[in-house]
């Protein structure tokens, strides 16, 4: 799936569906937000629950740049989620 780009507070974040699967399957999609590369690279993210549409690639498509940007507030650091590799 491609990602989006949107821009918050004038930096330009990657986003796309992080493909981790919940226990809330169909109900709940990780997202992630990413930014430069290599060292200085990084990563958020967050969950959201899309609405109407149930695929997932169709529920990321129709989320609007604003409703990106409210999800990236609230993104939590990669380092704090599965999907980004978390591990306890």
């Amino acid at each position: 799936m491609p990602a989006r780009s949107v821009d918050v507070n004038g930096e330009k974040w990657n986003v796309y569906p992080s493909g981790y699967i919940t226990v809330y399957t169909q109900d709940e999609y990780g997202l992630l937000f990413t930014r430069g590369e290599g060292e200085n690279r990084e990563v958020r993210v967050t969950r959201y629950s899309p609405q109407g549409t149930r695929s997932r690639e169709k529920s990321f498509s129709e989320l609007s740049d604003d409703q990106l940007r409210a999800l990236f507030e609230q993104s939590q650091p990669s380092f704090t989620s599965p999907e980004a590799g978390y591990e306890r």
